[in-house]
């Protein structure tokens, strides 16, 4: 024994050293055990059987414990395992990747691994920069082919192992089944991108689709052209209301069947559902208006066909918004507010009809969103304004009162007149603050008349809007703005459509009779265009009729070339003669517009009508153009 504690045998035997490569043995090529030492039990040098000191006996009984673990996890592994060869033979595969491609461990054994797996360009160049030891891991999804025909997706971890020197031995591969996964992926994914009933594209595809089809048009030589139909159904809500939405959403199943097989046939088309009872059919390489003109009257003819629906016959009609174009010099934001412009104006139109996009009416459609969307700030920036135009009486010339007509003074579009903005304040709801605006300025300006004319009591007549009754306390509204500006209530005149209070009783009436019990005149504008209820109106709290217009034309002179239309004139001039009797039977004043000649005034004065209105008179102006011909007495010429 030396000093050291060595003995001889393991001087000449030192474990690690001249042996050690005998000591730490590879794995034999076409097997998976046990070190020979290990498998003979020896404690002897593995290398030539020498006698090795306690050591190197620890060392070996190491050795075996940890290839126990390792063989434990290898085969209770819940993921599949495989060790490979460098020929890319199976050397041994765990009970997991057995099981996971429908086999048996045992005949997995010196199997080609490519009869379970394909082999692909880019993949089998990374393993084979792996087998040459370029790399240490590869990291691949792979479909592995099971024993009954089915493909197994995998997620596959391939490991280099390598000797004691460094040189590449064989690999193993880690293999995690993740089909479920990706199948579990792939429903999200197609519930995401359809719709739930139909089971058509949904909206979120469809852009997706329609951004894609741009790109692809766009990049061809010459750029290629695109279509898109925009279909909605044409009273869907009423069979909502009347068979509940059950039977809707069948009738929606339906309609979209008849739809996709009918014009969803191709590579070129997609049909999609875009909400409620809205559908698109977009076209890709489109040869031009006609065929998309053609579709959309087809898809109209087709969906007049009744639908039988849970035992109900439906009958259906669709609207349909058409547009097409080179892509070049548009976008998928424009396609698509063109299409939704154009399916308004088929609703607008009829319904039950296809329209073809129009730039000339989309110029129109885009001022009047315009306009719209600025009326509230417009009104905060004060670029309103109110002109007056004389109400004078037919009888002795003098003025009675003054239409206020209120203006647009816009910053692009000039003076607008109230048929350019009125309807689209209306709609907006933004008559309401609108109207209360004109109501006290119009007020202002008449407490100023009586201040500089006391002894003509010029009142001023306002438009009233029916949603300003609806949607406001025109009543409050009226008493503050009388109280504000200290105008005299009997010096105010309301002019209200004769559609809006001539329908079903209740909020109007009442707000009116309130109006009227106040001392304010009430004016039914346009007369003889609505519901022209004569004996409902012997009931209603008014003042004044103003005559539409139209039934002034037959008070023109009369001219040689217009003799074939003196029938008609003379018929208007006795229906005339006949309101305004009624009228005054009814304790009424009347009113009529559009005066443009001395004799219409004169005919008009001889029907007996009270006052006019008209450009023969005077033209709406500021406030100081009725100022000025309360000064003068007269606002022009006198009526014959």
């Amino acid at each position: 024994m030396r000093h050291d504690g060595r003995s001889r045998a393991e001087d000449a035997h030192p474990a690690v050293g001249v042996h050690q490569s005998h000591v730490l043995p590879p794995y034999p090529q076409g097997e998976f055990g046990p070190p020979p030492a290990t498998a003979a039990g020896l404690t002897g040098c593995p290398a030539c059987g020498a006698p090795v000191g306690g050591g190197t006996q620890r060392l070996l009984a190491a050795l075996r414990a940890s290839e126990s673990r390792f063989r434990a996890a290898f085969a209770d592994a819940g993921i599949g395992m495989a060790l490979i060869d460098a020929d890319d033979h199976i050397i041994e595969a765990n009970p997991a990747f057995a099981a996971m491609i429908g086999r048996d461990s045992a005949d997995l054994a010196r199997m080609h691994i490519h009869r379970i797996i394909e082999p692909e360009d880019a993949p089998r160049r990374l393993y084979l920069e792996l087998m040459r030891g370029e790399r240490d891991r590869l990291r691949v999804e792979k479909q592995l082919k099971h024993r009954d025909g089915r493909t197994v997706l995998g997620k596959v971890t391939i490991s280099l192992i390598r000797d004691d020197t460094g040189r590449p031995l064989y690999t193993l591969a880690m293999v995690e089944d993740i089909t479920e996964q990706r199948l579990l992926g792939d429903r999200l994914a197609y519930q995401s991108l359809h719709d739930p009933l139909t089971r058509l594209p949904n909206r979120a595809l469809f852009f997706e689709r329609l951004e894609s089809a741009f790109e692809a048009a766009g990049a061809r030589r010459p750029p290629a052209r695109l279509g898109l139909c925009y279909v909605d159904l044409d009273g869907f809500a009423a069979v909502n209301e009347m068979l509940g939405h059950h039977i809707g959403d069948q009738l929606l199943v339906a309609v979209a069947e008849r739809l996709e097989n009918g014009f969803a046939q191709g590579e070129d088309r997609l049909l999609a559902r875009l909400g409620g009872d809205e559908f698109a059919l977009l076209v890709t390489g489109s040869r031009g208006s006609e065929q998309l003109t053609e579709l959309a009257a087809q898809l109209v003819e087709a969906l007049e066909l009744p639908f039988e629906v849970a035992g109900h016959q439906l009958s259906v009609t669709a609207s349909v918004g058409v547009v097409e174009r080179p892509v070049d010099g548009t976008t998928p934001i424009d396609l698509l507010r063109d299409a939704d412009s154009t399916l308004y104006w088929s609703k607008a139109d009829g319904r039950a009809r296809w329209t073809l996009y129009d730039a000339d009416r989309g110029a129109h459609q885009l001022t009047r969103q315009r306009l719209a969307t600025a009326l509230r700030p417009a009104l905060e920036r004060g670029e309103f304004t109110v002109e007056y135009q004389p109400l004078v009486g037919l009888a002795d010339g003098a003025v009675r009162g003054a239409e206020a007509l209120v203006r647009w003074r816009h910053p692009r579009y000039g003076t607008l007149s109230p048929d350019r903005f009125i309807p689209l304040a209306e709609e907006s709801g933004a008559i309401v603050p609108l109207g209360k605006w004109v109501l006290e300025e119009s007020c202002r300006q008449a407490r100023r008349w009586l201040a500089e004319f006391p002894d003509t009591e010029t009142f001023v007549s306002v438009n009233l809007a029916a949603r300003q009754i609806w949607d406001s306390d025109v009543v409050a509204d009226v008493a503050q703005v009388l109280a504000e500006t200290g105008l005299p209530a009997r010096l105010l005149q309301l002019e209200i459509t004769e559609s809006a209070v001539l329908g079903p009783g209740g909020r109007p009436l009442q707000a009116l009779q309130a109006l009227a019990d106040m001392g304010v005149r009430i004016a039914i504008d346009d007369f003889g265009t609505g519901y022209s209820n004569l004996s409902y109106l012997s009931r209603l709290p008014v003042h004044v009729l103003k005559l539409d217009g139209t039934f002034i034309e037959g008070f023109r002179d009369p001219q040689p070339e217009r003799r074939p239309r003196a029938r008609r004139e003379a018929a208007d001039e006795q229906i005339v003669g006949a309101m305004v009797q009624l009228a005054h039977a009814l304790g009424l004043t009347v009113t009529a517009e559009g005066i443009e000649s001395a004799a219409q005034a004169e005919r008009l004065r001889l029907t007996g009508c009270d006052t006019a209105q008209g450009w023969y008179f005077a033209r709406p102006g500021e406030a100081e153009l009725v100022a000025a011909i309360l000064r003068k007495g007269r606002p022009g010429p006198a009526p014959v």
